[in-house]
């Protein structure tokens, strides 16, 4: 009995694709194609912004002291709600710890998580990211919805929400780097 060569390439097909569901192949994969479809957000018209009035929001921070999001008044933040087991979460970090290389000290960033520290910890070493993980307290108020994750904003100095983007983006990018330093230069 020939294998015809369609045969073989049907089963090379369907064996790739299942690569994608029980081997370590796939996450790589599936992480690869999240960000190859991420894309620089979009900035929200001025006059359309909303604006944060009440900074009043407490966080804790690595080593899970408690501080206050009053801190960052009139000073350019980017926040990110994210979490360790979800994969657009671990997809867009990276493109986070590019802008977080290029911009820290220049601006705040809160990059929130509400899990508990191991797993965070262990995330964090295993991906090699540095920038600050900031722990998010259940039940505290606050001026953003915690609730989509991955989610991120962009605050100017004035506290108006410049960028507000569900699920992932490409933060790495010429358009944001723009941005940012005329945000900051303001």
């Amino acid at each position: 009995m020939k294998i015809s060569k369609k045969t073989v390439l049907n089963i090379a097909i369907i064996l790739f694709v299942l690569s994608f569901f029980v081997t370590p192949l796939g996450h790589y994969g599936k992480i690869l194609l999240n960000r190859v479809f991420s894309f620089s957000p979009p900035v929200i018209e001025a006059s359309e912004r909303e604006k944060i009035t009440d900074y009043d929001w407490k966080l804790k921070d690595a080593e899970w002291n408690f501080f206050n999001f009053e801190k960052s008044k009139g000073r350019v933040v980017f926040i990110n709600l994210w979490a360790s087991w979800k994969l657009p979460s671990e997809a867009e970090l990276a493109s986070i710890q590019k802008m977080y290389n290029k911009y820290n000290g220049k601006m705040d960033f809160y990059i929130i998580t509400n899990e508990n520290r191991p797993p965070v910890e262990e995330f964090m070493e295993k991906q090699g990211f540095t920038f600050p993980v900031t722990y998010l307290i259940i039940g505290e108020k606050m001026p953003i919805n915690p609730d989509e994750v991955p989610s991120s904003y962009l605050i100017d100095k004035s506290g108006n929400i410049v960028i507000y983007k569900k699920k992932i983006a490409d933060w790495a990018t010429r358009e944001v780097y723009d941005l940012l330093d005329s945000l900051i230069a303001e």
